[in-house]
């Protein structure tokens, strides 16, 4: 009876999330499930971030519902939401069999955000402490600090300065998640007082977890946030990414060497016609052509090479790998190999193809594709001749190459202006290398 008597409250509490799930299917709608009970600290700022939640839905294209009952955890109800929001959750909030329903539901492909105290949240838990990332430790007082945005095209921090001055409570965590998450942002410990994680010190991240996927913010403490606009469309971007509605590269990444970091083209050189424009935000941007921007400082062999990309609409563009050091563009062409971005041209020759010789799988590249106006990342991976293409973390392509007249094994990078017409944005071009093939 008791059971009934929970379920049912829950219903009432949900509203309109107690309608058949079949009317989810129906219209395709993506809804989002905002969880706020506490079992220990309650946050004031809780009832700020229901109403920012729900207004971010309005004006984003899904509808939201909240909760204070762990009632709504059962496998029936959670099926008719794309997230679960954890919003300042505190303590031990679920029993056993809503965890048990929590994790099935992750495992069949749900949505996870965490905000702020979500990391402060089911202690003994194993399987939610790693769909956080990390637990809470400690936090000093309120204060002012920096936050260094490290990924430019996540949607969660693609509309942010490379650096971000705000107030908040800054937790300290009892682990690092880098490693095992994909850090998003992480504080200048530098900037304010009381940070204990020695300079590494992540704030938000995402990751997909056993099936799901996962985003965590530290910020959300104070009522402001949820006015803020900026923290708004961070808190937006993470609930993007959780739902389905926008594709990221969310694996750990780590050693990469930045080719070009936002502030300097040094070892860049313009070929051909045509150029880059570098804007004041770190983002460099296609004008005229048809033209190269390649890196003159040195050859690669053996690495992988990620760079964000966006399209303003139907533009042309792409990566160039295994050529020759020229300030003739054609020779790009004519000696190395372009992963193509333009989205709308024949199988071998459209976005995420090796242009002219193999085309991407395009199943896989539909649904990891972003459309015009948002960012995207490529991990290319050079082993050899093997070329590997990744698409926001889904690999898409894999050649080899077979003609004598070409190698992968030694050769520059480079990213084209196709043309008058054609705009399109890179960031962060950085590069690992690899243990040569063979060695």
């Amino acid at each position: 009876m008791r059971t009934v008597t929970a379920v049912a409250t829950a219903a009432l509490l949900l509203g309109c999330a107690a309608a058949p799930a079949a009317s989810h299917d129906a219209d395709d709608t993506k809804r989002v499930l905002v969880f706020s009970k506490t079992a220990g600290f309650r946050h004031d700022s809780i009832p700020d971030g229901v109403a920012a939640v729900r207004q971010l839905g309005e004006s984003g294209g899904f509808t939201v519902d909240a909760t204070e009952d762990a009632g709504a955890f059962t496998p029936s109800t959670l099926r008719r939401y794309d997230a679960v929001v954890f919003l300042s959750t505190t303590g031990d909030v679920l029993d056993s069999a809503q965890q048990a329903a929590f994790e099935d539901y992750v495992h069949r492909g749900g949505g996870y955000v965490g905000v702020h105290a979500a990391a402060d949240t089911e202690y003994d838990w194993a399987f939610y402490g790693g769909l956080a990332g990390a637990y809470f430790q400690s936090h000093p007082a309120i204060q002012p600090a920096t936050v260094r945005v490290e990924d430019r095209a996540h949607p969660a921090t693609s509309g942010l300065a490379r650096t971000w001055n705000r107030t908040d409570e800054w937790y300290n965590y009892r682990s690092n998640p880098r490693g095992r998450a994909h850090v998003l942002a992480s504080l200048d410990e530098s900037s304010y007082t009381g940070g204990t994680m020695n300079g590494d010190h992540p704030i938000a991240w995402c990751q997909e977890y056993q099936g799901g996927r996962a985003f965590y913010t530290g910020g959300g403490h104070t009522k402001e946030s949820y006015a803020d606009p900026e923290f708004r469309r961070h808190l937006l971007g993470g609930i993007r990414y959780a739902i389905g509605a926008v594709q990221a590269d969310c694996r750990p990444e780590s050693g990469y060497t930045a080719l070009f970091d936002g502030d300097s083209l040094d070892g860049w050189r313009q070929a051909g016609p045509g150029s880059f424009t570098l804007s004041d935000d770190g983002t460099l941007t296609s004008s005229g052509g048809m033209g190269l921007l390649w890196y003159a400082g040195r050859s690669f062999g053996s690495y992988s090479l990620k760079l964000d990309w966006k399209a303003a609409g139907d533009d042309n563009s792409g990566v160039f790998v295994g050529f020759p050091p020229s300030d003739d563009p054609w020779s790009a062409v004519d000696n190395g190999y372009e992963i193509q971005i333009d989205a709308t041209d024949v199988p071998e020759k459209t976005t995420g193809s090796v242009y002219g010789f193999r085309s991407a799988d395009l199943k896989k590249r539909d649904r990891a594709l972003n459309p015009p106006g948002e960012w995207n990342t490529y991990e290319i991976r050079v082993e050899g001749e093997r070329l590997r293409i990744w698409l926001n973390g889904v690999k898409i392509n894999d050649f080899t190459n077979t003609d004598p007249a070409r190698s992968l094994t030694d050769g520059h990078i480079g990213i084209q202006n196709h043309g008058a017409g054609d705009e399109v944005s890179f960031r962060d071009i950085r590069i690992r290398e690899l243990p040569a093939k063979g060695h």
